[in-house]
């Protein structure tokens, strides 16, 4: 096919196809050819394996593929305009009041709406109807990209100190802008070209704000169950008056403790306040009227839960109690009896490539003061040593299991739940960039394993990423959906540690570059961790969780 063609550039596209179209086509012309070709609505593309609003313009031949809702790059676009519309929405309604995007929950995300009176159920309906009449209109999007002084006097007048300090600390000579009619703002990512592309939703009222309910991108096409989860819910809320106590809400004000050099003294006050949670529920295990002996801990993957075992163990001796740690990695079935995913590899995160039924009975056994041989597992050879190791626990021990399992009842089904004690562990991060831009836990804990992973066991950034997926589905189908069933919950987030992991991570997601298909997220978590100033990790107490994944730890 000629390229050369006056005003014609030539497009392949991700099937093998090829066209010829003017210069200056957008993506969003193009897309309506390939409408039944996606699963879902087309809500952006990849340009050379950039990504690129519908809205933008060709101007040499190139690679395009298209973004639709079954992409997390979609389903995330779709979620910050979805965010802008609500924005929108509450300004038209209640102008004195602030909109604060928090957090994850419920298959939805939490929104705090603040201002001198609490939301109402009837504001969040007018709310909601608002917001769908903004949809009707399909009011485009609009992207500009203006001077960072500029910018920074926008922001100064429209009282939004949380995003100048941003942008004063990040020494961008530029700023993206987007409209929405009369209103102005600044997104952490793309959007779609108008606001008829963002139809299905929900608001809830959850007192005191709401939760804005939107589809998932396994299902773009209806919105999830609504599953209440209050046990998430208050340790959300009770980091937040963690941050309030830092005075440390979002990274603005991080940042502004970095330059002012407190950075010190606000990593010492993170450390206590997480060491003093950890005393409290050693508390609560050690003095609790029915004398729990097995002690299950699980969360999802870089949640920090083998330094969190550590050192819940030492506060428990401080009680008087000495921990046993069971390794359920002992447990496994032989290699032959593992099952398989869906793509026939081996499943080692299926309940049923543990041998339950030995695991609890020797649990049962142990717990009423019988000897047992808890077997040894050869990885190498795929099966059981023939000889294990011999364990009997006396009244004063207790059992320390740590696991994805571990708040499954399947588990440890025959063991009395007034035995047992679940602890769910996650970096549930509540720092905000800023009012309207929210950090996802998931993201948190991705950094911390590429930096675990390339430190500790020789894997490349590109690599992390690339199983980043298959790691998300097991924590779906595994730990997610037993969340509910801990006794407590234990937030591993530290409050300064992405200044950290910052200067261990960008070094190794820049060498990804265009050529592989996991640039685009690595350019997205450079962009993210840009956000951050450098904190230098020479203060962070040994016995950190942050230790156990950027070196130093005192237990390894």
């Amino acid at each position: 096919m000629n390229k050369n063609c006056n005003n014609l550039i030539n497009v392949t596209f991700n099937d093998g196809s090829e066209r010829l179209v003017p210069a200056g086509t957008t993506l969003l012309e193009l897309s309506k050819d390939f409408k039944g070709k996606y699963p879902s609505t087309i809500v952006a593309g990849r340009v050379n394996n950039h990504i690129r609003e519908l809205t933008y313009r060709l101007d040499k031949s190139c690679n395009v593929s298209f973004i639709d809702l079954t992409d997390e790059d979609g389903m995330r676009i779709y979620r910050r305009s979805l965010h802008f519309i609500l924005i929108k929405a509450v300004k038209d309604l209640f102008p004195d009041r602030k909109v604060i995007i928090s957090h994850s929950i419920s298959k939805g995300m939490y929104c705090e709406i603040q201002g001198e009176t609490e939301l109402t159920e009837r504001e969040t309906v007018s709310i909601e109807n608002r917001m769908r009449e903004i949809v009707k209109a399909r009011i485009p999007f609009v992207r500009q990209v203006i001077p960072a002084e500029e910018a920074k006097e926008l922001f100064l007048t429209m009282g939004r100190k949380d995003r100048y300090s941003i942008i004063e600390h990040r020494k961008k000579p530029q700023v993206t802008i987007y409209s929405l009619g009369d209103l102005k703002d600044y997104f952490y990512g793309y959007m779609v070209p108008d606001t008829g592309y963002v139809s299905l939703f929900e608001l809830k009222y959850y007192p005191p704000g709401l939760i804005i309910r939107f589809p998932e991108k396994s299902n773009p096409n209806v919105l999830p169950e609504f599953r209440e989860q209050k046990k998430l819910f208050s340790i959300f809320k009770e980091f937040k008056t963690w941050l309030r106590v830092l005075g440390v809400e979002n990274v603005g004000a991080l940042n502004d403790i970095v330059s002012s050099g407190r950075v010190c003294d606000l990593i010492r006050v993170a450390e206590a306040l997480q060491e003093k949670k950890i005393a409290q529920i050693a508390d609560m295990i050690a003095f609790n009227k029915e004398k729990k002996k097995v002690i299950l801990i699980s969360g999802p993957s870089s949640s920090g839960k083998t330094t969190f075992a550590q050192r819940l163990s030492i506060q428990l001796r401080v009680n008087g109690l000495r921990p046993v740690t069971i390794s359920l990695d002992d447990y496994f079935v032989d290699r032959n009896l593992t099952p398989r995913d869906e793509n026939g590899d081996y499943d080692f995160e299926a309940l049923e490539a543990i041998d339950v039924p030995l695991f609890n009975r020797h649990l049962s056994d142990l717990i009423n003061g019988i000897e047992v041989e808890v077997p040894i597992f050869s990885f190498t050879k795929g099966c059981r040593e023939k000889v294990g190791r011999k364990l009997k626990i006396d009244d004063d021990q207790v059992l320390i299991i740590e696991g994805i399992h571990g708040l499954n009842e399947k588990l440890t089904a025959s063991i009395p739940k007034e035995r047992k004690f679940k602890i769910y562990i996650s970096a549930l991060t509540s720092l905000n960039i800023d009012d309207h831009n929210r950090i996802p836990s998931t993201d948190t804990r991705m950094i911390r394993r590429i930096v675990r992973d390339y430190q500790f066991r020789g894997t490349s950034a590109i690599n992390t990423i690339r199983r980043w997926p298959s790691v998300r589905r097991g924590e779906e189908k595994n730990i997610f959906p037993f969340q509910e069933e801990a006794d407590v919950m234990f937030n591993s987030s530290l409050v300064y540690e992405l200044g950290v992991l910052k200067t261990l991570a960008e070094p190794l997601l820049a060498e990804i570059d265009d050529s592989n298909p996991e640039y685009t997220e690595a350019k997205r978590l450079i962009k993210f961790l840009s956000y951050f100033l450098p904190i230098d990790s020479k203060e962070i107490p040994a016995n950190s969780i942050i230790r156990e994944f950027i070196g130093g730890s005192c237990f390894y």
